[in-house]
């Protein structure tokens, strides 16, 4: 009789939650502990997530939309009541406000009575892809840089089992990267962020060690699964070789490649959304089939989040997928299932040596930091996404429901869409900012100044700025008082938006759906006597997700349109104040945020306040059906969702609304000569 063989341990299995209020999200955690859940994954508001407090004037609409509103070290305390933060590990979903929320989390450990140097847990802090694909950046690269390395240089001596930064090239897949620039920037930006701490004196040359051993990533993994494990395994290789060539790392296990996941969420369909469960399961397989590059932490998004926010009970249903897994099959009980698979080693290789190829590029520029800047990796990855969105539209990438297969019977899970995903509540928005109001009358103000004040001072000098930042938590300091102080010292960055530099995607080839569209916008700009149609691409509120819009911009921009494009995270007010300088013919918005309810009308009525007429104005976004609807009956001439993914129909459709809106006659080309 043989000896059961050993199982290995399960990942870390996580869900990315958080909405409405810190009390709202705290009872949350508590139950998705309780149904088995062994890590927590925090996801902020994008108030949060971009330094700017409840009240201000960006964040509304956008409080406690896309995550939970935590404005102060009381949100925190709130947040995390009843669980014990030394026995949690905790994964926090924050980048460029990532110093203040792990400060925050550190006090309300103390407070708990936790020795802080067994606290466990991620901060993402990864700012690189947030310039280049998820727009929650708030300062330059080098503060930003700064801050990330005064938080890895603080951890390693005061949280050392804290991992401070998580390299997050999962973002950057969503914005159009192959998996040989998903690994090769991720792998740009460790390099960036390792030669900073080094370089910086913070940490002794005999301490890099350590430092390295507490950088994790946090990947894609997309529905090509052979390639998507193949690519984990190139990622951990080129890890092992960087930081035992480059960084003299000798311990093999400092040099061990640490990675948690979030499966791809950008794939997953509004249309026949139930498919989504089976693409979930194939990507979840493939960071966990191959054991010597699995995943040491797993979150699966749920079935439904391409139509809105996921309820409890969709969020189990991921977590059940991977139990199941973990528990059920003898996944864990083997060793790893391809090595010796020529098949795998030979993708592995090529995989391998392409990103290698593309490492050498942008070192020779002088590393990430200077090919952000001057625009390189943005417009690469517009182009990678415009050249895959071109494959899903001719039919070439075959999607499930959406471009093939697209029969289907009533979906129960559908049938009633207004009960299939969860709606955050209008009145939570107002009960957070009368909390905000409270907490500001009941704190101390003359040590909140004295703590800001410090803060910029130390800020102004090349000083640890964790112990000021900590000192601020303490006080009572607020979310955008302490990023607003630093904004003060360090200023503001708009990324590159990589529109202008993107390469042509789609031919106009005679005859072609872009053809037509070419010679519909010729003809309409001729016949209201313009030189070109002009179309503002805008992103009111603080929704950073702007692949689609950057799209749109470029599609329409090889249709003929003269398109004005001015990025991400702008106010109505800005966003109509362009409309009239520009005279454009179209307006079309862009948010996924779940703010349009807020954000549209607010456009609608300013543009009606300026007198402008016969400008049609179109959303795109996570819409639900209802809002959908509500949105048109404010004036909105149309609406479109992820089930729209002919970019060239909707760029079309932008010709029609204008020639609607301005009384013209629907356009038809022109008859060809008959040909014998």
């Amino acid at each position: 009789m043989t000896e059961p063989q050993k199982r290995d341990r399960p990942w870390l299995m996580r869900t990315y939650a958080g909405h409405s209020t810190a009390s709202d999200s705290n009872a949350l955690y508590r139950r998705n502990l309780a149904k088995g859940q062994t890590g927590l994954s925090v996801a902020f508001d994008l108030p949060t997530q971009t330094g700017y407090d409840s009240d201000h004037v960006l964040a509304r609409g956008e409080v406690g939309r896309v995550g939970v509103p935590v404005g102060h070290v009381g949100d925190m305390r709130t947040l995390f009541d009843g669980i014990p933060l030394e026995r949690t590990n905790t994964s926090m979903t924050i980048n460029a406000t990532a110093m203040w929320l792990l400060a925050l989390y550190q006090v309300v450990a103390e407070e708990q009575g936790a020795d802080i140097a067994a606290l466990t847990g991620t901060t993402q802090n990864d700012i690189v892809k947030e310039y280049l694909s998820r727009g929650t950046h708030v300062f330059p690269p080098g503060p930003s840089v700064r801050l990330i390395t005064d938080m890895i240089a603080y951890t390693v001596g005061n949280i050392p089992k804290w991992n401070p930064i998580n390299i997050c090239s999962y973002h950057l897949q969503e914005a159009g990267a192959t998996p040989v620039q998903e690994i090769a920037y991720a792998m740009c930006t460790a390099i960036s962020v390792l030669d900073a701490v080094r370089d910086s004196g913070q940490v002794p040359a005999e301490r890099m060690g350590e430092v390295v051993a507490r950088i994790s990533f946090f990947v894609n993994a997309g529905v090509r699964f052979v390639e998507e494990m193949c690519k984990m395994r190139a990622f951990a290789r080129l890890w092992e070789k960087v930081t035992r060539e480059r960084y003299g790392v000798t311990d093999p296990k400092q040099r061990r490649f640490r990675y948690g996941v979030q499966v791809n969420s950008l794939g997953l369909t509004e249309a026949q959304p139930e498919n989504n469960v089976q693409r979930i399961v194939l990507e979840m397989l493939a960071v966990t089939l191959s054991k010597d590059a699995r995943a040491r932490a797993v979150q699966l998004p749920a079935w439904n989040e391409a139509l809105g926010l996921p309820r409890p009970w969709d969020q189990q249903w991921s977590l059940r997928i991977q139990q199941v897994l973990a528990y059920e099959s003898d996944l864990l009980e083997y060793g790893d299932l391809f090595n010796g698979s020529e098949v795998v080693e030979a993708k592995t290789a090529e995989l391998l040596a392409g990103a290698e190829a593309e490492i050498a590029k942008v070192l020779e520029m002088g590393g990430v930091i200077p090919a952000v800047e001057s625009g390189y990796l943005k417009s690469n990855l517009v182009a990678s996404h415009a050249a895959r969105r071109a494959r899903i539209e001719s039919g070439e990438d075959k999607i499930i429901g959406v471009n093939c297969f697209d029969t289907t019977e009533p979906s129960p899970l559908t049938a009633d869409l207004d009960t299939a995903i969860m709606v955050v509540d209008p009145a939570s928005e107002q009960s957070v900012l009368a909390a905000l109001e409270a907490w500001r009358e009941g704190r101390d103000e003359a040590a909140v100044q004295e703590a800001l004040a410090e803060l910029k001072d130390v800020a102004a000098t090349d000083a640890n700025l964790m112990p000021a930042t900590l000192a601020c938590a303490r006080a009572g300091v607020t979310t955008g008082e302490w990023a607003f102080a630093l904004r003060e010292v360090f200023g503001e960055y708009r990324a590159p938006t990589g529109v202008g530099g993107a390469p042509v995607a789609v031919a106009a080839e005679p005859g072609g759906e872009l053809a037509r569209v070419r010679a519909a916008v010729a003809a309409t700009a001729e016949e209201l006597g313009s030189g070109k149609l002009r179309l503002l691409v805008g992103k009111p509120g603080l929704d950073g997700h702007s692949n689609g819009a950057e799209q749109i911009a470029v599609r329409a921009r090889d249709a003929g349109f003269e398109v004005v494009y001015q990025g991400i995270r702008l106010t109505p007010e800005q966003i109509v104040s362009a409309a009239v300088a520009e005279d454009v013919h179209c307006v079309g918005l862009s948010i996924l945020s779940g703010a349009h309810t807020e954000l549209v009308p607010d456009v609608l009525k300013r543009l009606a306040r300026a007198g402008v007429q016969d400008v049609p104005v179109i959303v795109g976004g996570i819409i639900p059906a209802a809002d959908g609807e509500a949105l048109k009956a404010a004036g909105v001439a149309a609406v479109f969702t992820p089930k729209d993914f002919g970019i060239t129909t909707i760029i079309g459709r932008i010709v029609d609304e204008i020639r609607l809106a301005n009384r013209l006659q629907p356009w038809t080309p022109a008859p060809t000569a008959a040909t014998n």
